[in-house]
């Protein structure tokens, strides 16, 4: 799988060759450099990991210290292994930019953390439908989850019973994403759609 990391840069929109007006994601896509290269024969399986993004020394672990030191990377803020990487062979502390990996028409998955929303009810974390009748009696009730009991029997509540509680802040994979352009002087990539996450979040670009 080969893949690059980024960092969202914010949403727009653009025309595509139809003249549709479509929404979109700009990703300032690499440039990633190689700080650790898997092989079948050393580690079981082939893998390329890559690291973005700059970081102080003094806020990096020792055992990250040591790890960049060896690829002679200097530290980097996130680092993202992809199992059989065959888009383009690279030495240790070599960069890969944008361009190298993804062209116009790529179909890509994004993964990344989605924004936190605090603790919700059903209605907006699960799409319940509330209560629906304002009238007949009903007070304060069009936004209730309802019944979450069985009766006296099994007289608990089963696991997994959607409920209120913290939504957002996961980690989410979006597919099939549209390239719809790239521009490598910038390490900038234009992707249909959204991606999970607020701008200025690391997300991780994947093309099978």
């Amino acid at each position: 799988m080969n893949g690059l990391i980024g960092k969202k840069v914010g949403m727009t929109s653009v025309y595509d060759d139809r003249g549709r007006n479509v929404a979109c994601t700009v990703v300032e896509t690499g440039p990633c450099v190689v700080t650790q290269v898997k092989t079948a024969e050393s580690d079981g399986y082939s893998a390329m990991q890559l690291g973005y993004g700059e970081r102080k020394e003094k806020n990096t672990p020792k055992a990250l210290a040591g790890h960049f030191e060896k690829a002679g990377t200097g530290a980097k803020r996130y680092v993202q292994e992809f199992r059989d990487f065959k888009a383009v062979t690279k030495q240790l502390g070599e960069a890969i930019l944008v361009d190298e990996i993804f062209k116009k028409g790529d179909k890509v998955h994004a993964v990344g953390t989605s924004k936190g929303k605090g603790f919700q009810g059903v209605v907006k974390r699960h799409g319940f439908a509330g209560v629906g009748e304002a009238t007949h009696g009903q007070h304060n009730r069009q936004r209730a989850p309802g019944s979450i009991g069985a009766c006296s029997f099994p007289a608990r509540v089963f696991k997994g019973r959607r409920m209120a509680g913290r939504d957002g802040g996961g980690r989410v994979k979006i597919k099939n994403l549209e390239v719809l352009q790239v521009f490598p002087d910038q390490n900038l990539i234009v992707v249909k759609g959204a991606i999970p996450g607020h701008n200025g979040s690391f997300v991780v670009l994947e093309k099978k």
